[in-house]
């Protein structure tokens, strides 16, 4: 928690020079890159959360990687986290970044679980859905396929959620089947 709280005001601030360094675009994609790198290689992202390695080798393994592929505020920005030794920080920073921009830019992110993968048409139904549920005219929709839901859907945009699946139908039928009112239970 405390570091989500940390992470949000260097990325409330990266944002910020970001918009006024018309660099938005290219400062997000390169936080999505990182982001990436963080999620692919567990070893990287230990290697910028274990304290025996010296904050000068994490800037020159950050420069080695990064160097000639992101922003130069990118990279600007990645100097002032390890002089600053906050290299722990970067992975929920580039995280937390992505969100930022979409709140920023009015888009809002939703995740359709399904037990099949659905077609254009009907992701594009669920997108007109969500538009009407958030009052956002951009919609980044995420799909999963999880055949355990066995038919349905579960939509989750922001706090609401909307579970529709057969599973959890089934599984609300047997606990009202099971439960008998006229047994007292302890």
């Amino acid at each position: 928690m405390a570091y989500s709280r940390v992470a949000y005001r260097y990325v409330k601030s990266l944002l910020q020079l970001a918009v006024e360094q018309n660099a938005l675009e290219a400062v997000h994609a390169d936080m999505l890159l990182f982001d990436r790198v963080c999620r692919q290689n567990r070893a990287f992202t230990l290697m910028l959360r274990n304290p025996v390695i010296r904050h000068d080798r994490k800037k020159d393994v950050l420069t080695a990687l990064f160097s000639g592929k992101v922003h130069a505020l990118t990279m600007a920005f990645f100097d002032i986290i390890t002089r600053k030794n906050r290299e722990p920080l970067l992975p929920e920073i580039a995280r937390q970044f992505h969100q930022a921009y979409n709140e920023y830019k009015g888009i809002v992110s939703a995740t359709l679980e399904t037990a099949v993968a659905p077609d254009a048409e009907l992701l594009e139904e669920f997108k007109k859905i969500i538009r009407k549920i958030s009052r956002k005219n951009e919609v980044e929709l995420h799909t999963k396929t999880d055949p355990r839901l066995i038919g349905g859907f579960v939509l989750t945009v922001n706090d609401l959620q909307v579970d529709a699946a057969i599973s959890n139908r089934l599984k609300t039928l047997e606990r009202e089947l099971t439960h008998n009112p006229y047994i007292k239970s302890f």
